[in-house]
């Protein structure tokens, strides 16, 4: 090489690396003194960068960071340049409900998506579709369905009862989060493709279901990468085919199992019915019936599975509350065949300590963001902008003494009318979201989490294992990275 071209390239090599250093310098001087959200207060650097946002993400601390900035700097905090988190009870339905007219507030993020060309689902779906896709969905959901289904929800329950009792011999401590976690996928997976994953059967997960823990994640750093276009499609590009391969072969297994309930050829009260029925008229393809039935299967099980894993943990760490359950449910019952769905939804601490739990645990920890219309918006009594991206971030939102008391201790009777808990906000507590896209699969969840919780204590004395004392020390990449939960179950 002449040396006239290596100073070219040297000379073209400082060129870039200047305009790069002026790019961003540039960038943060318009976040932080021109951009729309100049405003609204936060700490200076995720002002200036949605570097702290994603790190927080990746990392798998964002949840309790949220708790940390609304303590500082209010209801209001500007999370990144572009980003609004709102901790303030109305909120809810100013975000998450409609606008004047019908309208929602504006189209529903990604929560993460692997490839831009993915098809969308209910989650992801503009507002027109979602309507659709809800409206043939919710049938499988309603009351009347969940007592047409409660026969083969309670197969699965009769076999996790089994599996324990065969397996609790002498003071062995079992791993119930795992139990919980065989039981619902089993039952998510009748009700979506007409079989079980066989996961109570083999006493263990089925390779698609230890998928999703894995692709966990890596969906905080596809999500990331969702605010750099650029850099998400050279990084990803490089990813090596054996990381890639597990979500292939997740949604290949989702395919064969989907078609294999399509083969059946007869109606079911199951969740996948209505979708079926209308994909034709619809001129649905394969590729968005694999996909809302992958979305159905994880949102239908490990959401419910992780709220049994923390309402067990925190009833065996307040001994007082535990043995006021469990005479409510033995009292209840003569025997186990009397526990159904109509009798659990009458046990009113049963559901408080739910309720209580959903609150510190809630399965949906951090935000997933909206974004503001064309015209902006007022939320919480602040003018946003349009193109905002605004959320509320649950566990934050449930932890802070602006809307509870003693928010980070477990008090059932706070649903139960006790004057100690009178300046609650109750309005803040939304697990299920509010509006138009609220979960679905709220009927099948409170109906799976009381008939299983009713059915462990109606059968086991528990204790906590001394390994899972600190279990509640998790981080969250989209999902509880919940480590094991080990439980002596005795049976009586």
């Amino acid at each position: 090489m002449s040396l006239d071209i290596l100073h070219l390239c040297v000379t073209l090599a400082k060129g870039l690396t200047v305009a790069t250093v002026m790019y961003v310098v540039g960038n943060v001087i318009y976040n932080l003194f021109l951009h729309p959200l100049r405003n609204f207060p936060g700490p200076l650097l995720y002002r200036a960068s949605r570097i702290p946002y994603c790190v927080g993400v990746i990392g798998g601390t964002l949840a309790f960071e949220m708790l940390d900035l609304h303590n500082k700097y209010g209801p209001v905090v500007r999370v990144a340049p572009d980003e609004l988190a709102f901790s303030d009870s109305s909120a809810w339905k100013e975000i998450m409900g409609h606008k004047t007219g019908g309208q929602e507030m504006g189209k529903w993020t990604p929560f993460s998506r692997v490839m831009d060309n993915m098809s969308s689902d209910i989650v992801n779906a503009d507002r027109e579709e979602h309507s659709r896709l809800r409206r043939q969905l919710s049938h499988g959901f309603s009351d009347k369905s969940m007592r047409q289904q409660e026969p083969m929800i309670t197969q699965y329950i009769d076999l996790l009862i089994q599996r324990l009792r065969e397996n609790c011999e002498g003071d062995k401590a079992l791993n119930v989060a795992a139990w919980y976690n065989y039981t619902t996928f089993d039952i998510i997976g009748d009700l979506a493709f007409g079989e079980p994953f066989g996961c109570l059967e083999g006493s263990d997960y089925h390779p698609w279901v230890k998928m999703i823990f894995e692709a966990a994640r890596m969906g905080t750093v596809v999500q990331s990468l969702g605010h750099y276009p650029l850099l998400k499609k050279t990084l990803l590009n490089m990813v090596p085919v054996s990381l890639m391969s597990g979500y292939h072969e997740m949604m290949k297994y989702t395919r064969e199992k989907l078609l294999a309930r399509m083969e059946l050829g007869e109606e079911r009260p199951d969740l996948i019915e209505g979708l079926l029925k209308k994909s034709e008229e619809w001129d649905m393809n394969l590729g968005k019936l694999v996909a809302n039935a992958n979305i159905l299967v994880i949102a239908g099980s490990e959401t419910t599975a992780t709220l049994l894993s923390g309402v067990t943990y925190f009833l065996l760490k307040h001994p007082e509350v535990l043995s006021k359950l469990t005479h409510e449910v033995r009292s209840a019952f003569t025997t186990e065949g009397e526990i159904n769905i109509s009798a659990v939804s009458q046990l009113t601490y049963m559901s408080a300590c739910l309720e209580e739990t959903l609150r510190l645990y809630p399965p949906v920890a951090i935000g997933i963001p909206r974004v503001v219309p064309q015209g902006g918006g007022t939320i919480s009594g602040h003018f946003v902008p349009e193109n905002t991206l605004v959320a509320i971030h649950q566990w934050a939102m449930y932890h802070n003494e602006a809307h509870f008391t003693d928010p980070f201790g477990f008090h059932p009777e706070r649903f139960l009318g006790d004057e100690r808990f009178s300046n609650d906000d109750r309005d803040a507590l939304q697990p299920f979201h509010v509006g138009p896209r609220n979960c679905l699969g709220k009927n099948l969840a409170y109906t799976e989490m009381r008939l299983i919780l009713a059915r462990v204590i109606f059968n086991f004395d528990m204790r906590l294992a001394d390994e899972s004392q600190g279990w509640l020390k998790q981080k969250v990449y989209n999902l509880w990275d919940k480590g094991p939960l080990y439980v002596h179950l005795h049976p009586r």
